[in-house]
């Protein structure tokens, strides 16, 4: 069995989508749901699933390395990241070289970056009168947005677009991939350990 952390910060739709595919797998699952909001909506789809979850804080995530332990105490080999806004620490990173993966709601490079996440992406695609855009899947490094890319999806933009528009057309993409980038990802590196 390969298992799957997901980490989100809010309502969960991704994550959602990931544990509903999941579901009909008997080889990989979603072993455990880490979230940095108590009021996260993404908990409560968890406790839908019977998923556990772990809530953390900042200086616990940034200052020791309590989240490796509890990784290792549910056996998790790979880690998705569903609208979780926080930059991943090095020590993360390291411990999961390509086995950590992210979705951002536009084509990266373009409007990547800190401060890069939801409504502000894409409020730049329409100020920048981008006639495309998408969710970019990529492998999570040490910078916001900046690993490599494993997978992009793209929708192309109306002029009369408004962001909330622009959203959920990327929605609707990232509802349809995600899951299976996070299962193909999941299977290469079982692949490699196997």
């Amino acid at each position: 069995m390969t298992n799957l952390a997901i980490f989100a910060s809010g309502g969960g739709s991704n994550a959602r989508k990931i544990i509903e595919h999941f579901e009909s797998l008997s080889d990989l699952r979603v072993a455990l749901v880490v979230c940095n909001k108590k009021n996260a909506g993404v908990l409560d789809i968890a406790a839908e699933h019977g998923i556990p979850t772990l809530l953390i804080d900042r200086t616990s995530f940034y200052e020791t390395d309590e989240i490796l332990k509890e990784l290792r105490s549910h056996d998790v080999d790979f880690i998705a990241l569903a609208g979780f806004l926080w930059l991943v620490p090095g020590y993360l990173v390291q411990a999961y070289p390509r086995r950590i993966l992210n979705i951002h709601p536009a084509l990266l490079p373009k409007h990547g970056g800190k401060g890069m996440y939801g409504h502000h992406v894409h409020e730049a695609v329409k100020a920048a009168g981008d006639t495309v855009s998408g969710p970019t899947i990529h492998f999570v490094n040490e910078h916001y947005d900046e690993g490599d890319i494993v997978y992009q999806a793209s929708t192309h933009i109306d002029k009369e677009d408004t962001p909330e528009d622009i959203a959920r057309k990327v929605l609707a993409l990232e509802h349809k991939h995600y899951a299976e980038v996070v299962e193909r990802c999941m299977r290469e590196v079982g692949r490699l350990v196997g």
